[in-house]
């Protein structure tokens, strides 16, 4: 069968080409996908994972992966959606017409939308907790202790209204589509975050402790570096960072005009989320230094981080107390910047279902979405009932385990399936001079062998 036969479309993915959403513009779809990417990964799990995993030498593993593994398989991943036009499922199913292709294509594509399913179930509880902290404040300076503390005690009923409230603010936003739901908002809520974090790093920097925390963080111990435990959480991290291999920037790319340079755009993403996430590292490291200072316990005599899912919540906090009125807004700041982040991640983990369900399955969009929050929310439910040992599980797994599995194929899709011709054809939509170009040289090579391989060794040596 020839090439051009493979990678033919059907009528009806052409037809929902002229009808789909599109971003306005490459900095609207920047600002998206880098809010697709910037989230719960980057201030919330990234810092823990250095806390637990040697500080530096971590963050030093964590920036390499996500250019020379993340990077090249976001290209990868847009590009299936770009040229595609259409849902995940779609896309990876009608990348080439032989049958197992189609299959391993449909079956990657529908665990993609699965794994989806599970990092919103979590993500949603951690968005929960963000925004019943970010209202405490608010309750604490108008004398309403009793709720300011009701809402921040993790206890199960609390936890359940803060998730399902994030979880409708987040079904609201994804309702308005591409251009004035989830462009417009990712353009109002980035800006918005840099703004915060930027201030709150002085404030943390500028508190006793803090310089000593900043060190830990820039200044690597070499010796760490070849940890089989850092290894694989760094891996799991960049993917889990940049949204990878569940469909997100599938999708995303498949709402990106043709005259977009795709790997240019592609590193701008990447850059500016491990940008959020390096400077998140240095806030959050600070703080907890600065915390030690003023007598919290951080690590246990092991070595080992206290309560590491909620490590952000029960040390933070504990230093704004101190002081006083004043730490009461900025810990207001502190906690609407990881709402905004995690709203930001949260639209773009039930867009790839939103799409599959309104192009393959013909439902309208508000009703798709809701769909999706209901089941969620139910996922959610369960995992707050039993949270000591549901939420560490459901993270390790999606994370882990899921999501590099599902970047190894995606990466194969992109390199050996779609073939080189049709990838300089794909790529040269946006940069005519590709051809000629550096990264044409290396990307193509790169993602069919060096890439999947380190993947699959870093993969294989968790198990």
């Amino acid at each position: 069968m020839s090439d051009h036969n493979r990678s033919t479309l059907p009528q009806a993915c052409n037809n929902i080409q002229a009808t789909r959403g599109q971003f306005s513009s490459r900095l609207g779809f920047i600002i998206a996908a880098a809010g697709c990417a910037v989230g719960v990964g980057n201030i919330w799990s990234f810092p823990t994972q250095t806390a637990q995993n040697g500080g530096a030498a971590f963050v030093l593993v964590y920036l390499c992966f996500s250019f020379i593994l993340a990077y090249p398989t976001l290209v990868a991943e847009l590009t299936i959606g770009r040229y595609s036009q259409s849902n995940s499922v779609t896309a990876m199913t009608n990348l080439d017409n032989r049958n197992w292709v189609r299959a391993l294509g449909f079956i990657t594509s529908i665990m993609g939308l699965l794994t989806l399913t599970l990092i919103y179930s979590f993500y949603s509880i951690v968005g929960g907790w963000f925004t019943g902290f970010s209202l405490a404040p608010i309750f604490e300076l108008s004398g309403l202790h009793a709720v300011a503390t009701w809402l921040t005690d993790f206890n199960i009923y609390s936890t359940v209204l803060v998730t399902l409230m994030f979880m409708a603010l987040t079904t609201l936003i994804v309702n308005g589509g591409v251009k004035e739901g989830i462009e417009r908002w990712c353009n109002r809520l980035m800006p918005a975050l840099f703004i915060i974090l930027s201030v709150l790093i002085v404030f943390a920097l500028s508190r006793p402790g803090g310089m000593e925390g900043l060190k830990v963080y820039l200044i690597p111990d070499f010796s760490k570096l070849l940890n089989q435990q850092l290894l694989i959480s760094a891996l799991g991290q960049s993917f889990f960072s940049m949204s990878l291999g569940v469909g997100c920037m599938m999708v995303y790319g498949s709402y990106l005009s043709k005259k977009a340079n795709l790997p240019l755009t592609a590193f701008q993403v990447a850059l500016v989320d491990s940008s959020v996430a390096f400077l998140a590292g240095m806030l959050i490291i600070p703080c907890m230094y600065a915390a030690m200072q003023q007598g919290i316990e951080i690590y246990t005599a092991q070595g080992q981080l206290h309560s590491a899912d909620t490590l952000v919540f029960n040390v933070l906090p504990t230093l704004f107390n101190q002081l006083g009125v004043s730490g009461q807004l900025v810990a207001l700041a502190f906690f609407v910047l990881l709402t905004i982040a995690a709203l930001t991640s949260s639209i773009s983990l039930t867009e790839p279902t939103v799409a599959f369900m309104v192009e393959k399955l013909s439902f309208q969009r508000h009703r798709a979405s809701w769909c999706i929050t209901v089941i969620s929310a139910c996922l959610s439910v369960l995992i707050i009932y039993h949270i000591e040992t549901l939420l560490g599980l459901t993270v390790k797994i999606a994370t882990q385990y899921l999501q590099p599995l599902l970047c190894l194929i995606i990466a194969i899709y992109g390199s050996w399936i779609m073939r080189q011709n049709r990838l300089l054809k794909a790529l040269s939509q946006g940069f005519p001079e590709i051809r000629k170009s550096l990264f044409w040289k290396i990307w193509p090579w790169y993602i069919r062998t060096i890439c999947p391989g380190l993947i699959l060794i870093i993969f294989l040596s968790n198990l």
